[in-house]
């Protein structure tokens, strides 16, 4: 038993120091990417040369902000005669309602609007753009969720990189509108920054595949027939077309200046039912998309990027293994000093963690330059605790895409919430309830509470740290979940 707990907990932490020392390699390519030359603008279109365009909006019960998103994009600053605006929409409340009475506005105004909606959700969102993909008559497909406030001129700004004929997608960077609003806002901020960063440019830089976000991107609509369009078999339908496409030849443009602006989640339920989605969604699209990669004729460097880039969500079970094994390797320690040699071999896997740091710390560098270090110091412990809280949850997303079970694509609900003046009050689409994944997390939290007393009773710190930030992390994800939440005050 001694030696199935030690092998497991090398083996998950050896694969952990692989995958950080992965962000690490991306990093540097950022750096080295800013050394370079700037890129240059692109030239504007001109009269000639605007091209057809369809916008397509996905939409599922979205009251709250559909309104909002109806307006910003029949704003944006292109001919009016050169672009065509799907609503897919989905719901199943009064979301429909708001569409249609804010588009009988819009086409007194001339702006060409359609509604497209099913009263049957198949596929999800994949089968509403695939929907909507077949009845679109423009050259190019934007795409923007519910939640999403493109700038005015997103099209002029995103549109003159498609003179490449070798170009597919561009991409654009996330803005978050409601960054500030809470400690829950300002960590998922700092999440998806290194990620719309250090990840997407590193990757871009390196002549690696990069992805598509699911939203504030253009896609030509050749590369989506290429790539095979939208497949109805798994959560992360994004991340699957991507990989599709660039297996194919084409290639993608992302654009860290150009900002779309966002509402981040801002109540703890609707931030798990996102990173589940995403979780299991990218195990889906390593199981179907892994072999392809390995067999392609990818650069070796760049084959690795990408296998470690399907593979990133399995970082998780990686880690709840570290963790759970590591409490009685304490005991096994004390009880056999022989296994001492594998706590003095610990220091490797601290070169991992200084590689994330380094990950981390460039992205903090790029959106706070001002103040790195104060907002690194308070945000990076912050984050780290809270993803390896939502460890557990994360791992049964990673099983469940991995071995192919099936369930409901959950959409992220929002609410319109941009400052901290905004309320909850007398909102819907939150459920709050106990289930047994909550029970199980709060057990995880005594468990590794356990582990800090143990450390400290036996004079033995190496993994007191450890244990102190899986014990607050689960702490923290337990108490935000159970929390009740005012939305009836």
């Amino acid at each position: 038993m001694e030696v199935i707990i030690t092998v497991t907990y090398l083996g998950s932490m050896t694969l952990i120091l692989v995958f950080s020392l992965v962000q690490f390699d991306l990093a540097i390519q950022y750096i080295r990417s800013k050394k370079g030359r700037a890129e240059k603008p692109q030239p504007a279109l001109k009269p000639g040369e605007y091209p057809q365009v369809t916008i397509q909006l996905p939409v599922y019960n979205e009251k709250y902000v559909v309104r909002r998103l109806l307006e910003s994009v029949t704003a944006l600053e292109y001919p009016k005669d050169k672009f065509e605006i799907q609503v897919l929409d989905d719901s199943t409340d009064e979301t429909s309602r708001i569409i249609r009475e804010t588009m009988e506005e819009m086409v007194k105004k001339g702006i060409n609007i359609t509604l497209h909606h099913r009263t049957k959700r198949e596929g999800y969102k994949a089968g509403a753009l695939l929907d909507g993909f077949k009845k679109s008559a423009g050259e190019f497909i934007a795409i923007f969720d519910a939640d999403f406030i493109p700038e005015k001129d997103f099209l002029l700004k995103t549109l003159p990189h498609f003179r490449d004929p070798a170009i597919g997608l561009v991409q654009t960077r996330w803005g978050h509108v409601n960054e500030k609003y809470s400690l829950l806002t300002r960590l998922q901020a700092f999440g998806l920054n290194a990620h719309f960063t250090v990840e997407q440019v590193g990757r871009s830089a390196a002549g690696s595949y990069i992805n598509f976000n699911g939203t504030a991107g253009i896609w030509r609509k050749q590369c989506i027939l290429d790539g095979g369009n939208w497949a109805m078999d798994m959560l992360s339908e994004d991340l699957d077309l991507s990989y599709r496409s660039q297996l194919k030849g084409w290639k993608f443009k992302y654009l860290e200046n150009v900002v779309s602006p966002a509402e981040l989640p801002v109540v703890i339920q609707a931030i798990r039912s996102q990173q589940f989605r995403w979780t299991k969604g990218g195990a889906e699209a390593a199981r179907k998309n892994l072999g392809r990669v390995l067999s392609s004729s990818l650069k070796l460097k760049n084959k690795i990027h990408a296998v470690f880039h399907l593979l990133n969500s399995t970082v998780f079970p990686l880690l709840l293994l570290a963790a759970i094994t590591s409490i009685p390797l304490l005991l096994i320690k004390q009880n056999k000093p022989v296994y001492s040699l594998f706590f003095d071999l610990g220091f490797i896997f601290f070169i991992g963690f200084l590689g994330l740091s380094v990950f981390y710390w460039v992205s903090a560098r790029y959106f706070h330059p001002d103040k790195t270090l104060k907002y690194y110091l308070f945000h990076y412990p912050l984050f780290l605790a809270f993803s390896m809280g939502l460890s557990f949850q994360n791992t049964v997303a990673v099983l469940e895409g991995l071995f192919g079970v099936r369930t409901e694509f959950v959409r992220t609900p929002k609410f319109n919430i941009q400052t901290k003046k905004d309320t909850l009050k007398n909102k819907i689409y939150i459920e709050s309830r106990v289930t047994w994944q909550n029970l199980i997390e709060f057990f995880l939290f005594l468990y590794f509470l356990a582990g800090v007393v143990l450390g400290i009773f036996f004079g033995d710190y190496v993994l007191v740290i450890f244990h102190l930030m899986l014990a607050f992390g689960f702490a923290g994800v337990t108490y935000y979940s159970l929390k009740p939440l005012k939305i009836n005050a």
